[in-house]
């Protein structure tokens, strides 16, 4: 009977190599990168920007992915004891004891390495120089210095959410085209109601945590108010890549009518002033996003469907 148990206990198998790897790509927040992901693509749609290979592609999109690995996998080493304290938070890897800090910094660091030198030997030093610029500002900047001292942090912060068409574009050929940096002012001025959305509906987790979000610095409705104050500008900024000719009115419909809704969304949570309207308008932010970053490459489609017609 011992040698029967002692043979069984010799075939059950080790603990599988994606159980162990599996806390990694948790320290990443790939639902975070696959919004930042998607922010990058359209800067190929571009009216005159370079045709990019296929592989070229691949490599930069996973440098970005590596980068905003990176930085997520800093951030929750430096807040790993406040992510305790917040239901959304309390389950990640670090604070779950699923992974030890010293190996989320190892991490970071290698990820972050890989990254910008992909950025630099596949794309080109200005790529670089913006992934290593968007690092420093999210882990310096963001998260050590203002995330927990200022009401403003996100608005700051979300600057290094937008990077990535401006890498993206650098990486063609080390220029930046209109398009880009019309799309890094996009993100950054949806990423206030995106966030504050959220801060809304999880003030209390927040206040736990000690970060002073805005409602808890300027009140529910006021912060209400100046969502809608960035989603008005939003609209307007969102058509500069049709004055500035890289897209046309497929894109101009596109990005008119879903900033419509989102204004007409946040006007409903101000109206309505309660967690059903925030939440609400959190996820119609997503859908925002993702119908502007497909404008691009369809309104590119249709460009060439009548140009060849």
């Amino acid at each position: 009977m011992a040698r029967a148990i002692a043979w069984r206990a010799q075939l059950v198998p080790a603990p599988d190599v994606f159980s162990r790897l599996k806390p990694y790509y948790e320290l990443t927040r790939p639902r975070v990168l696959a919004l930042v992901l998607l922010t990058a693509p359209p800067v190929y749609f571009a009216d005159g920007a370079p045709v990019p290979r296929a592989w070229h592609t691949l490599v930069v999109l996973a440098a970005i992915w590596l980068l905003g690995g990176a930085c997520s996998a800093f951030n929750a080493y430096l807040e790993r004891d406040s992510d305790k304290l917040m239901a959304r938070t309390r389950d990640r890897p670090l604070p779950s004891g699923r992974l030890a800090p010293r190996a989320a910094l190892c991490f970071a660091f290698a990820t972050a390495a890989v990254s910008l030198a992909l950025l630099f030997v596949f794309g080109s030093a200005l790529a670089a120089a913006l992934g290593l610029a968007t690092l420093v500002h999210y882990v310096v900047i963001y998260t050590w210095l203002l995330k927990r001292r200022s009401s403003w942090n996100i608005v700051i912060g979300g600057a290094a959410g937008a990077a990535a068409p401006l890498i993206a574009d650098a990486a063609l050929d080390g220029n930046l085209r209109p398009l880009s940096l019309f799309l890094f002012g996009i993100i950054c001025l949806w990423t206030p109601a995106h966030f504050w959305s959220i801060a809304l509906y999880r003030k209390a987790e927040y206040a736990a945590a000690k970060i002073p979000m805005l409602p808890a610095v300027v009140g529910d409705q006021a912060t209400r108010w100046r969502m809608l104050a960035y989603n008005v500008v939003l609209l307007v900024v969102s058509l500069g890549p049709v004055v500035s000719g890289d897209l046309g009115m497929t894109y101009a419909v596109l990005a008119s009518l879903s900033g419509v809704a989102f204004i007409a969304w946040t006007i409903r949570a101000v109206v309505r002033a309660d967690e059903a309207g925030d939440r609400s308008l959190f996820v119609w932010s997503l859908f925002y996003l993702l119908i502007v970053c497909v404008a691009a490459p369809l309104d590119f489609v249709v460009r060439q469907f009548v140009g060849g017609s």
